[in-house]
């Protein structure tokens, strides 16, 4: 079954008692990741739970990582354990071709690998100081919407704009770069159910679980927030693999 969102209110009953008990610590770069059983392993998180504050907390950071793309790379495994052939497939290939897949697994593969694609690239797409776009990715942004503080207020405004949970994008397609944004754990590389089709190099998670601690209902300031951990040096070599 896909996973659910959590509710507001156990989420953070669940943060406070976690809290409370001690337990909410933050991750060192070398701690092993949690490894569900499986076909797909979650990506280490490349720097600590608190290791982006005070733009995204730590508890928020822990419970993103360790429940939600925990259950998405979870219930992945589980959805495709009948399908060996599919288990060996690299997400991206798996996505790309979802709306061929069996009937009995392609929702639960849409929802689920959606989760575990769309997060690994988000973790991967933050740091602590994220610096700012640099050479070529530079110029493509100059060139597409006439400079970064441009594109930032239009990547805002469509991560603003989603209805109820999803993402925000920037993406290569034919060879230029667009904005666009997707429900759920949809992903532009969904052929078929992508609005816009395109390779990602900028994803933000604007489901309430990625910053209902901090923010509350208030997606605006995070959004604002996030753009102080963006890695553009990530950033960059996804735009320069995007175009071959």
């Amino acid at each position: 079954m896909p996973t659910q969102p959590i509710s507001r209110r156990h989420f953070l009953a669940v943060t406070s008692l976690a809290a409370a008990a001690g337990v909410l610590g933050t991750r060192s770069r070398g701690e092993k990741a949690p490894e569900p059983s499986g076909g797909f392993e979650m990506i280490l998180l490349p720097y600590d739970y608190g290791a982006l504050e005070p733009y995204i907390d730590a508890q928020t950071m822990q419970l993103h990582y360790d429940k939600h793309y925990a259950a998405y790379t979870k219930n992945l495994n589980e959805a495709l354990k009948d399908y060996p052939d599919l288990r060996g497939l690299k997400i991206e290939e798996l996505l790309s071709r979802v709306e061929t897949l069996p009937e009995a697994v392609r929702r639960a593969v849409r929802n689920n690998g959606g989760g575990y694609y769309n997060h690994g690239l988000f973790w991967q797409m933050m740091k602590p100081q994220g610096g700012s776009p640099q050479g070529a990715l530079a110029g493509a942004i100059k060139t597409a919407f006439g400079g970064l503080e441009e594109m930032k207020k239009a990547f805002s405004a469509k991560a603003a704009a989603v209805f109820g949970s999803g993402w925000a994008w920037l993406v290569v397609r034919d060879g230029r770069l667009e904005i666009t944004s997707t429900p759920n754990q949809d992903s532009p590389i969904m052929k078929g159910i992508a609005e816009v089709e395109g390779k990602p190099v900028l994803a933000l998670d604007v489901w309430e679980h990625a910053y209902y601690l901090k923010y509350k209902n208030e997606r605006a300031k995070y959004i604002a927030s996030w753009w102080n951990v963006v890695d553009w040096d990530t950033v960059k070599k996804l735009y320069e693999e995007a175009l071959g």
